[in-house]
Formats: C-alpha cells, sequence, structure tokens
C-alpha cells in the first residue's frame, strides 16, 4: 500500500470541495442546526427542571457526540458516492490503485470532514450554551477515538453495500445513525432498554461510550474496562468491515458487475 494514491483519493475531495461551495455548506449547516436546536432544549429542560440535574452536558453532549459519530461515516459514503455520481468508480479501478489504497483514501477524507465538523459542534456548543468539554478531561479522547473506529466500520459497510448492490440502494445508508441511536443508548441508559435490545447494545461500541460519558458526568468513578471493550470491538469491526469489502469488491470484479455499473441495481 502506497501513500500517493491515497493522498491523491482524499485530494480529489478536497478540489471538489473547493470548486463547489455547495459541497462545504452541508459540512456545517446541519450541525449548527443541531447544536441550536437541542441547545435550547436543554436550557429550557434546565429552567423547569427541579432537581438540579445540569442537562446541558448530559443531552447537548450527547448530541455532538453521535453528530460527530455520523459526520465520520458520511465523510467516507459521500466520498465513495462523488464518484459513483461522476460515473468515475471504474477509471479509478482502471489504474494500478488497490482496494485497500482506495478505502484508506475515503478514511483520510472522513478525518478531514470530521475534524472540520467537530472543530463547529465545538464552537458552537461552548461559546453559546458554555458546554465545558473539560469535564471530561483525558477522557474525551478515547470516547472520540471509539466513535471514530465505528464511524469508519460502518462507512465501509455502507460503501460495500452499495458497490455490492448499486447505487440505487444508496437509500438505505442514510437511515443508519437513526436506526442505531435507540440501542446505543444515546439518550438514556441501557438499563431502560428492554433485554433483548440490551443485547443488540452490547455490540454497538457507542454504547459503552456514552454509559462512561454519563458515569463520568454523573462524578462517580470511572471503569476503564468497558471503554476498553467497545475499543476492541470497533476496531474489529473496522478490520471485518475491510475485509467485507474486498471481497465485494472482487466479487463485482469476477461477475462483471463493476463494468456494468450504472444508476439501476447490479444484483
Amino acid at each position: 500500500m502506497k501513500l500517493r494514491p491515497i493522498l491523491a483519493i482524499a485530494l480529489r475531495q478536497f478540489y471538489l470541495m473547493r470548486g463547489s461551495p455547495a459541497r462545504i455548506l452541508p459540512m456545517f449547516a446541519w450541525v449548527a442546526i443541531d447544536i441550536v436546536l437541542w441547545g435550547f432544549i436543554t436550557r429550557y429542560l434546565n429552567s423547569v427542571g427541579t432537581g438540579g440535574m445540569d442537562f446541558v452536558p448530559r443531552l447537548l453532549g450527547a448530541v455532538l457526540f453521535w453528530d460527530f459519530f455520523t459526520r465520520v461515516m458520511q465523510g467516507v459514503t459521500m466520498a465513495f458516492f462523488e464518484d459513483v455520481w461522476s460515473r468515475n468508480f471504474l477509471n479509478l479501478f482502471a489504474t494500478p490503485l488497490s482496494t485497500a489504497e482506495y478505502v484508506s483514501g475515503l478514511v483520510l477524507t472522513s478525518v478531514c470532514t470530521s475534524l472540520l465538523g467537530l472543530t463547529a459542534m465545538l464552537l458552537l456548543a461552548t461559546t453559546i450554551f458554555d458546554l465545558q468539554f473539560v469535564a471530561l478531561g483525558v477522557w474525551l479522547i478515547p470516547y472520540l477515538l471509539v466513535l471514530f473506529l465505528f464511524g469508519i466500520a460502518l462507512g465501509i459497510i455502507a460503501t460495500g453495500t452499495v458497490l455490492r448492490l448499486g447505487p440505487a440502494s444508496e437509500w438505505l445508508v442514510w437511515p443508519i445513525p437513526a436506526l442505531l441511536a435507540p440501542f446505543a443508548g444515546v439518550f438514556y441508559p441501557l438499563s431502560t432498554l428492554p433485554t433483548w435490545m440490551q443485547a443488540v447494545s452490547a455490540a454497538l461500541p457507542p454504547s459503552y461510550v456514552f454509559e462512561g460519558m454519563r458515569a463520568l458526568l454523573a462524578g462517580g468513578p470511572h471503569d476503564a474496562r468497558p471503554l476498553l471493550y467497545g475499543g476492541a470491538i470497533a476496531i474489529l469491526q473496522v478490520l471485518l468491515a475491510s475485509w467485507g469489502f474486498r471481497r465485494i469488491y472482487r466479487h463485482a470484479v469476477r461477475t462483471g458487475l463493476l463494468a456494468r455499473y450504472s444508476a439501476e441495481s447490479t444484483s
């Protein structure tokens, strides 16, 4: 695996965004809407609450973390979709580009776009709603890292799904974060879920992140083991997703799906 092809994939996305402000605006617009909406909701809850609980770090912080995960996943899938929409996907693999280099380029693109989104979210949340992330201390880094790895894994899975089923299956990708949110316990403890949902949550790294964040904000002792479990699961899922994408790509080449890639289903 060479560095230059990886950088070339990311550079192409940079040129696309530089030449089209319409591609840059969504990176910040939806982030701003989420932070402002939930920020005022948390202020209202603080004004009517009687238990002395501060909803800003618990709810607004959860929204920020979940938005970060969503941006990471969409950073991978949107870079892939740009190649699909422009009918450029087949051209890329007519070059000496390996699947590992292509996926790494998508990941690098996601790193850049998600960091921009995270910076915008932090600025809005801290300046307007006084969200103090220093309360999490050094634990903020592993929390974000676990969410980042899980977002990368889901992004690779989503691209593999579209590659196998065709661009018409793109609609399967967008609801994924919304479908996972109830199982991840973004806004409530996992103990509120029924047993079968808790079993699903155990396989989702974000559930360990949000449980640990709530425990830390509550002032209790922080147990690093659940976060380590979540990190190990996320790494395993990235490896499995990469392996699955490679298998799907080989199937597409062997069966001719890659050459017939179009807006219709290629199943």
